[in-house]
């Protein structure tokens, strides 16, 4: 059986990595385009402060985070511990007491459901800055004991190398999906043609470019982000928590005194890849209202990402009905990579007709329409041709664009002070 990704930021590099570890002949194409959102994002992991009211979502997002330990323990096996991967906590800040009783009953509400998420400890002010030195003074906190982090960088990079590992090859061009009379051929990159019997487009802000010849219409847009990096010289930042602060923005310790302040959410701004005045000015800003501390750093870069914003905050993960044997993981929001590497374990399932670890219906491409049990028998159909689809998954050729999402979403009980877009992967809680 020969299956096509096209794309591969977090998740397609992540159903390119267990692919190949079931045994799939896997041939890996990248793009390499400047604003990979993989690339760009801060890596929050904290969806237990997500305020929103959409339980599919909320358990998928949960489960994304939830599933880091199980994909490090594989990728150890194939060799692989370098991920930027570290469980640091997480603290949400704010001088507001009521605000931070909403969000400590907001904790341990999703605690009783998340073992995941660790403890939770209500924070003087003194005991928040002992945490993280540079906030201001007056802040208390909620400590999520589970709250991560993970560089998308170097995430994916791990999870391609250790494809490789299972024999998968890289090639480094654009790709156009084919199809003939309702159903996928392949994918053409760089003048060659790579047949398949499935395909699946996990390319993030550009999935539009390559589902729009098909007359498979799923609307994704590029929103902007801006992500400022700094360095505090002479401090050890490594154990530090990430800090959520009411709002959309957050701050990411890393090794080395390295800080990751974010992040700019410009919707309209198409595939316009600047740092702009505008967007170090508002970042910066609120950086240091929340941590003055930070005003001494050096600032070493400022990333840019575009994230791919659906209609709705549901992603889509599944079989395109439109088009037989077309999967598609796309629309993440502000949880790419979070939930990133369980989609690409989901999808990576779907097509070899493993059992799934979550109901994907409600992430339905086809939204009612019966896309699943109709991708699920152009597979059988393509089985029934011989191939053993247990023991050789066939050739996987995996067409990266480096993704990472993000994308506000509303509670339907309003924070108090919360004014915002919504809380989302690094702010209660957004990735960037």
């Amino acid at each position: 059986m020969r299956i096509v990704i096209v794309g591969a930021g977090v998740v397609g590099a992540s159903a390119a990595f267990h692919l190949s570890r079931a045994g799939a002949d896997v041939t890996i194409v990248d793009a390499q385009r400047d604003g990979r959102a993989t690339a760009a994002g801060a890596g929050v992991l904290c969806p237990w402060l997500s305020s929103s009211d959409d339980e599919a979502f909320y358990r998928l997002y949960a489960a994304g985070a939830a599933y880091y330990p199980n994909l490090a323990g594989l990728l150890a096996e194939a060799g692989e511990t370098d991920l930027g991967y570290r469980r640091c906590g997480a603290l949400l800040v704010s001088a507001d007491a009521e605000e931070l009783d909403w969000s400590e009953r907001l904790a341990l509400r999703r605690q009783t459901h998340a073992p995941a998420m660790g403890a939770v400890r209500r924070l003087s002010p003194p005991e928040t800055r002992a945490l993280f030195p540079p906030l201001r003074g007056d802040l208390g906190g909620i400590f999520i004991e589970g709250g991560a982090r993970v560089d998308g960088r170097r995430l994916a990079a791990a999870l391609l190398r250790a494809a490789r590992r299972h024999g998968a090859a890289v090639v480094q061009e654009h790709a156009t999906v084919r199809a003939t009379g309702g159903r996928v051929t392949g994918v053409e990159a760089g003048g060659a043609r790579y047949a398949a019997d499935a395909v699946l487009v996990c390319a993030g802000a550009w999935a539009m470019n390559l589902l729009r010849p098909l007359q498979a219409h799923r609307v994704v847009q590029p929103q902007r982000g801006q992500i400022v990096h700094m360095r505090l010289e002479g401090a050890d930042t490594g154990a530090w928590p990430i800090i959520l602060p009411p709002g959309a923005h957050y701050l990411v310790p890393f090794e080395d005194g390295r800080v990751v302040a974010g992040a700019t959410r410009e919707t309209g701004s198409g595939f316009d890849y600047r740092v702009t005045a505008g967007g170090q000015a508002e970042v910066l800003a609120e950086a240091l209202k929340i941590a003055p501390g930070l005003g001494a750093a050096t600032l070493v870069e400022t990333r840019v990402g575009f994230r791919p914003i659906g209609p709705g905050v549901r992603p889509w993960l599944g079989w395109v009905p439109e088009v037989d044997g077309l999967a598609i993981g796309n629309g993440l929001g502000a949880a790419g990579l979070t939930i990133g590497p369980l989609a690409g374990r989901l999808l990576a399932d779907l097509v070899t007709g493993q059992g799934s670890l979550l109901d994907l219906a409600p992430f339905d491409p086809g939204r009612g329409q019966g896309a699943q049990a109709e991708g699920a028998a152009a597979l059988r159909q393509a089985q029934a041709g011989g191939q053993d689809s247990t023991t050789r998954a066939g050739r996987v050729c995996c067409f990266l664009h480096h993704t990472e999402q993000l994308v506000g979403i509303r509670d339907h009980q309003t924070r108090p002070g919360d004014h915002s877009e919504g809380h989302t992967e690094s702010s209660p809680p957004a990735s960037g």
